[in-house]
């Protein structure tokens, strides 16, 4: 109470440039929370949903059955590369070979094969759709960062800006009495203190959910190198 009672005091106290500084930086507070709330939300979706997919798609015989089975959805990051990636392969198979596949009538051998080329093609189709998955990830993480680094920077500009008022002020009086000027500092003071009360917090939830990202990036990056390597495996056949 001390504190909420001291920043009051001292926001009361200040000049228009600090309290329109402190209404900035609120509204910049209220902004990464919002933020910073929606995507722990998300990231902790993607997570939960990256790992069921991964257990799933693991105990399957062929890079094609979960596809095959279950049709999934880009609703999660890990499954959107999966889906595109299989769109693709099929696509590049004959018209026939793919109406068995989707019947459930073949496997990845034989006529179902595709050539180096092809392969290729399936894997940059697979890296794009893991850059654009990263992407998706990662979005938000600069308004998050933005507000982090802006705060203590307008805090600090209110401060200057108040002691230069503060020194303006005791010039004028031509005295330098402590129980004039000590007023003014303290009211300089309270955009620094409110900068640096937004931004720890900020920081901490920053990089929590950074490691969060890196490490459905690295679950999303090693199953990209899998499913590509599978499908050489499985139907790389053909001649160039």
């Amino acid at each position: 109470m001390l504190l909420a009672d001291s920043l009051i005091d001292g926001f009361m106290s200040s000049n228009f440039m600090g309290q329109a500084l402190v209404a900035v930086q609120l509204l910049g507070s209220v902004v990464m929370f919002a933020t910073i709330i929606g995507k722990a939300r998300e990231l902790g979706f993607v997570a939960i949903a990256t790992r069921r997919f991964l257990r799933d798609f693991s105990t399957g015989r062929d890079v094609l059955e979960y596809y095959l089975q279950r049709r999934p959805s880009s609703a999660s990051g890990i499954e959107g590369i999966y889906k595109e990636t299989c769109e693709r392969l099929l696509k590049l198979l004959a018209p026939d070979v793919r109406s068995l596949l989707v019947g459930h009538q073949t496997d990845g051998d034989g006529a179902a094969a595709l050539t180096a080329r092809e392969i290729e093609l399936v894997r940059g189709t697979c890296e794009h759709a893991l850059d654009e998955e990263e992407i998706r990830v990662e979005h938000g993480m600069g308004i998050i960062a933005t507000v982090v680094a802006l705060e203590p920077m307008l805090g600090l500009l209110g401060t200057v800006w108040g002691v230069l008022d503060a020194f303006a002020e005791m010039g004028t009086a031509g005295t330098a009495n402590l129980a004039t000027i000590a007023p003014s500092i303290s009211a300089a003071l309270v955009t620094t203190v409110v900068g640096l009360l937004i931004a720890i917090p900020g920081v901490i939830a920053f990089n929590r959910m950074n490691a969060t990202i890196r490490n459905i990036t690295s679950d999303m990056e090693g199953f990209a190198d899998e499913l590509t390597g599978r499908i050489a495996c499985e139907f790389q056949g053909r001649g160039a």
